[in-house]
């Protein structure tokens, strides 16, 4: 009796505990849980290279629900960023089983063969993409057929994939879009490379560019080769089953489907059997072994770039032709670029920078013979910064010089293709798309209320921006008009609000357009004074007569500019008068000024490279200099190519005569 009650508390006492262990079993979740305003998270580590879409796709939660309880995320992921991923069902915790990032199945696979995928960012334009893709305008129309109406930032479209062998002295390469689950390492297999293969092709490849959905170049060497991605090769396993093993931990262990191992392997409507040989059908990207683990993490740690490391001598070459004379005397703008860039030399001397500098003058624009002879000494091979070159054939041979030689090199007066295809140039002077799209950026900031009116012109040469502003206007759900007629006062009068500001923006930058439509404003104001009336234009207002800037200051104008020069600053006025000191004559009276953007680009550059060492794009945008007419503000174009300078100023001709610049580059 005694021992029959004992066995029943035994039994009682193991059913309990069983009862406990299941439940502490359903309970366990791969991630902590945490709780914040009531609700549930699980909380997660991001891990190199992921994207918040691989996020939310492993979670089976949507990128909103992610972005809404992380708002940092918005901006891209980083290694080591805690997320709160939120709890499905919430209440039914208990019963949530979560997947382990990398275990959700990947659907098919993109073929990437004929076309790829680019996610469309501000300032690029279906043209830039042709040039940017080495294709034609027409075959991204033909793949695209609503980009004929214009792209717009975060659109995906598709691009024909590279399909011929490149000329003599240029790499082969195709283009490749990163996909969910895919890693450095796996792409590094898919195309039988090295992970520092990839790395050398894409040198703006890091931690915070490896992203699902953006493009990278791979260097290919039989252009018409079929590739199948490494997540979808397959190759077969066999596996013995152990001693309680079932079909469903089976086939959780290798991220397959119960119905994938029965089709692979007759025979198994009676169930398993301890020590049976298996049959496993498995794609190679999900054999997660400890070598592939360490491979991965290896491939991994390369997209984290290396510390900076200091130059003692800097070597920086200039080279221009100096010496080819025009009709434009063009040499003397050259000339006088040089003294500029004395100067910043000489400041930075001053300030303890050991530089070695070669000046060169490289032949005229047609005749490349002299450039290609200078090349080839011991010196140009040694140098750690090149600045120069004027023509399309002379920036082609320094950019391809630079890339053999592993020499960061400034375009400083021109703009060349050259950028999207060689991530060591550093392009100086405006790309007008990527201008135009932040100028219309800090209109929205600067107005976000008023009332934009549209002024026709004579001309229509700021269609690209008007058409610009205008989309930006329409997706924050903002309304606009038009103004036109012979009579532009009756037409203004149409249209003002005299309860609100009212900004107009020209259609045309040139002056008697802009003469015309001031006349038309000025006796509106005085007719009507209580009307608010201000105008937003364009870089060459800057270059007009007088009576037009007392205009300006009449109207509250703002103006959005890549150069400017204050003369009433302190540190222009120094500049100004050591020029006149050194040379014994002052600057040339152009727009902008070649002496003091010789003396930005070199002080910029100079302080850089003494900064950060020969890796200094690696911290561009950590670089501030005192500049006085251009500001610089580098963003690389793509993975591959190199930087172009999107500095922007706003410039104030406010009501009370004083001017104002102010940079909106970030």
């Amino acid at each position: 009796m005694h021992d029959s009650l004992f066995l029943k508390k035994i039994y009682l006492f193991l059913f309990c505990l069983a009862l406990s262990g299941a439940a502490v079993s359903a309970q366990q979740v791969p991630y902590e849980v945490v709780t914040n305003n009531g609700q549930t998270f699980y909380k997660y580590t991001v891990k190199p290279g992921e994207g918040v879409y691989a996020v939310a796709r492993n979670f089976s939660v949507s990128v909103a629900d992610i972005l809404r309880h992380n708002p940092g995320a918005s901006s891209g992921l980083q290694n080591g960023q805690y997320l709160l991923i939120p709890v499905r069902g919430n209440s039914q915790l208990v019963n949530t089983t979560v997947p382990m990032p990398g275990s959700v199945r990947q659907g098919p696979v993109e073929n990437q063969n004929k076309t790829f995928k680019h996610t469309v960012v501000r300032g690029e334009t279906v043209f830039s993409l042709s040039q940017m893709y080495h294709t034609s305008v027409e075959e991204i129309y033909n793949l695209n057929p609503g980009s004929k109406e214009g792209i717009a930032e975060g659109q995906v479209i598709t691009i024909p994939q590279r399909r011929v062998i490149s000329e003599e002295k240029e790499e082969n390469y195709r283009y490749h879009t990163i996909l969910p689950q895919e890693t450095l390492y796996s792409l590094a297999r898919t195309y039988s490379l090295s992970a520092e293969d990839i790395l050398r092709a894409n040198p703006g490849l890091s931690v915070q560019t490896f992203r699902i959905g953006k493009t990278i170049r791979i260097p290919f060497f039989e252009s018409y080769e079929t590739v199948v991605p490494y997540h979808d090769q397959d190759t077969t396993l066999r596996h013995k089953v152990e001693r309680r093993e079932t079909l469903y931990s089976i086939s959780r262990q290798y991220n397959l489907s119960e119905e994938d191992i029965r089709q692979a392997n007759n025979g198994l409507e009676q169930g398993l059997k301890t020590g049976m040989d298996l049959v496993i059908p498995v794609k190679k990207g999900a054999l997660r072994n400890g070598s592939t683990v360490q491979a991965e993490s290896q491939a991994n740690r390369l997209l984290v770039p290396p510390r900076p490391s200091k130059v003692n001598r800097m070597k920086v070459a200039l080279l221009l032709p100096f010496l080819e004379k025009n009709n434009d005397n063009r040499h003397l703008r050259f000339q006088e670029y040089y003294e500029g860039f004395l100067l910043a030399v000489e400041k930075m001397k001053e300030e303890g920078a050991d530089i070695e500098l070669y000046v060169f003058d490289i032949g005229t624009e047609s005749d490349t013979r002299k450039l290609t002879s200078l090349l080839e000494t011991l010196e140009m091979q040694s140098l750690h910064l090149m600045i120069g070159g004027f023509s399309d054939n002379q920036i082609k041979i320094l950019s391809d010089f630079s890339k053999a030689h592993n020499i960061k090199y400034v375009v400083p007066l021109s703009r060349s293709n050259e950028v999207l295809n060689n991530g060591m140039i550093f392009q100086v002077n405006f790309q007008p798309s990527y201008n135009y799209t932040k100028a219309s950026h800090v209109f929205m900031q600067t107005y976000p209320a008023a009332k934009v009116l549209f002024a026709a012109g004579e001309k229509d040469d700021k269609a690209d921006f008007i058409s610009q502003l205008q989309s930006d206007l329409k997706a924050d759900k903002r309304s606009f008009v038009k103004v036109d007629g012979s009579n532009l006062e009756t037409a203004f009068l149409a249209q003002l609000d005299p309860a609100k500001d009212n900004v107009v923006v020209p259609a045309s930058g040139d002056s008697p357009s802009l003469k015309r439509m001031v006349e038309a404003l000025k006796k509106i104001k005085e007719t009507h004074p209580s009307y608010t009336v201000r105008l937003f234009g364009y870089p060459e207002w800057q270059t007009y007569d007088e009576e037009l800037v007392k205009d300006y200051h009449l109207f509250d104008t703002q103006i959005f500019s890549s150069f400017y020069v204050n003369e009433q600053d302190p540190a222009t006025r120094d500049f100004m008068q050591s020029f006149k000191k050194w040379y014994d004559r002052d600057l040339l009276n152009t727009y902008p000024k070649y002496g003091l953007l010789g003396y930005d680009t070199g002080l910029f550059f100079l302080t850089a490279l003494a900064r950060y060492g020969v890796n200094f794009e690696q911290s561009v945008d950590q670089i501030r200099v005192n500049t006085l007419q251009f500001p610089f503000y580098f963003e690389r174009v793509n993975n591959w190519g190199g930087f172009i300078n999107t500095g922007l100023y706003l410039i104030h001709y406010d009501t009370s005569n004083s001017i104002t610049k102010t940079d909106k580059s970030r």
